[in-house]
């Protein structure tokens, strides 16, 4: 009797794109840093803006640094996938850059506040969204004030722009709290979230 044989390579995992979010404050570059750090199969889209960089930031590392005329000329030529305007400066992600680290096999991970993630999910229904919360509002405050380069002025506009993202969580799947100074659970969090969506029947179809 013969037998056929059993094909037990069903489990293809597909690349995803992974959105990070959450308030001003909250430690999102360094929650990306981490993961990346731990997982060679994760990189990070790098957003462009219009804005000036800041003295720690490097350019084509923390963000692609371009005038405003710039900005525009890629947005007419389409090469975004989403652009938006934060805090009064322009932020886009470039389609080209996620569609290289795809076909290098990696997830990309993208950094962007709430409006972006809900304008990417109207897009991209399959995208992957991940909200990154503090413990406590006090905490966040305390955070905007020891980075040191936001006046009083600019905290009450960050805080007051957390309220209106606490409203907003619609356009998440996951909550992950990164508690001040236990930011390694907040990187085991979302660790498992990854590993658990490439263990899916059903895997995402992604397309940009």
């Amino acid at each position: 009797m013969s037998h056929n044989t059993i094909d037990f390579n069903i489990l293809k995992p597909r690349p995803l794109l992974i959105i990070i979010s959450g308030p001003s404050g909250v430690g999102k570059d360094a929650v990306v840093r981490e993961l990346i750090r731990h997982d060679p199969r994760l990189d990070f889209a790098v957003t462009t803006t219009d804005r000036a960089p800041r003295a720690t930031e490097v350019h084509g590392v923390d963000y692609y640094f371009i005038s405003t005329d710039e900005f525009k000329r890629l947005v007419a030529h389409g090469e975004f996938i989403e652009h938006s305007e934060v805090y009064g400066q322009l932020k886009g992600v470039s389609r080209k850059e996620v569609k290289e680290k795809w076909a290098q096999g990696k997830d990309v991970i993208l950094r962007v506040d709430y409006q972006g993630a809900a304008k990417f999910k109207a897009l991209i229904p399959q995208v992957l969204t991940i909200f990154l919360l503090p413990t406590s509002e006090q905490e966040l405050l305390q955070r905007l004030k020891d980075r040191g380069t936001e006046n009083p002025d600019t905290i009450i506009h960050r805080m007051a722009t957390t309220r209106v993202e606490m409203d907003n969580l619609s356009a998440f799947e996951y909550l992950v709290y990164n508690p001040q100074g236990k930011m390694d659970e907040a990187v085991a969090e979302i660790q498992a979230i990854i590993s658990a969506e490439h263990h899916r029947r059903n895997q995402r179809q992604i397309d940009i």
